[in-house]
């Protein structure tokens, strides 16, 4: 991978694993529905206005806007309300690599090598200790809330998986359109029967904080995740993602003064030598076998 594009993808890291701390914070203010529906709502318009319909079903739109935007974001938003921390939020929600591995292997037959099931189970037994922290990063309502919005970003990359050929940029914009008009309703009828109230005394920091996860984090971060995608093989890009939570837990200890109790850095550790596991060591293998070969083969003459 050329330096510029090295460069491209710890850009991609940064923004995303500090979007769990700009997104806490503004979440001091504003309800985590409302908060959400504002996120698509911003991405959404007027940005449909100038971009093409992406070339895949309307059902693919409609089930990645409701997976993703509704139950996803819905339910990370929620429990970084009150149940969890910004940094363990980013490390948590990897768990969709595990759903997304097991899911694939259920609905398309692929196959899941001895390193991916050891992966899930050294992260399995990292999840777990989060159960046993006692005044931590996160309660056990939100590890399970996390977790469900894990699964919930899982099954869109499913749906996500059989939109081949299309422009990632384009499909997102329009995905941004589809929870609105739900997460509004949701959070008319459970969090506030005046919205706009809110949305008109919310502070600077507050309308920073959207648009940071509007146009930062979603619209830029996501074209350049797209252009890298593009121009590099999914396992060159990829494994960048398993620097999002160890940025995100740096930026919240430093941003938003979370710290870590003992027993949730042993879970960080296993959860983070899980993923590497599952999305490495298969790779690091085919090295290792490919220059032992190299070494035994004698050269010609």
């Amino acid at each position: 991978m050329p330096l510029k594009d090295l460069a491209l993808a710890c850009t991609v890291v940064i923004i995303w694993g500090v979007n769990f701390s700009v997104i806490k914070i503004g979440l001091e203010e504003l309800p985590p529905i409302l908060f959400s529906a504002l996120r698509f709502l911003i991405v959404a318009i007027p940005a449909v206005l100038f971009i093409p319909f992406p070339k895949t079903s309307t059902w693919n739109l409609l089930g990645v806007g409701v997976f993703l935007g509704v139950f996803k974001f819905g339910l990370l938003f929620f429990a970084m309300k009150a149940d969890a921390s910004a940094g363990i939020s980013s490390l948590i929600l990897q768990a969709q690599v595990f759903f997304t591995i097991l899911l694939s292997a259920i609905f398309f037959k692929e196959a899941i090598g001895r390193y991916q099931l050891l992966g899930i189970f050294i992260a399995m037994a990292g999840f777990s200790l989060f159960l046993f922290s006692s005044e931590g990063s996160v309660t056990s309502f939100g590890l399970v809330l996390l977790l469900l919005a894990a699964f919930f970003w899982a099954l869109s990359n499913l749906i996500m998986k059989r939109t081949q050929g299309v422009n990632l940029l384009h499909f997102m914009v329009w995905v941004c359109l589809v929870p609105p008009i739900p997460l509004f309703t949701l959070s008319y009828f459970l969090e506030t029967q005046d919205p706009l109230t809110l949305i008109i005394s919310a502070n600077a920091k507050t309308w920073l904080s959207l648009a940071f996860v509007s146009y930062i984090s979603t619209l830029i971060a996501f074209a350049i995740w797209g252009r890298l995608l593009r121009a590099h093989s999914a396992a060159t890009v990829t494994p960048f993602a398993l620097l999002i939570p160890v940025v995100g837990i740096i930026t919240s200890s430093v941003i938003l003064d979370e710290k870590l109790e003992t027993i949730e850095v042993i879970g960080f550790a296993l959860i983070m030598a899980g993923l590497i596991c599952n999305t490495l060591y298969g790779k690091l293998l085919e090295l290792v076998k490919a220059s032992r070969q190299a070494v035994q083969t004698p050269p010609k003459i």
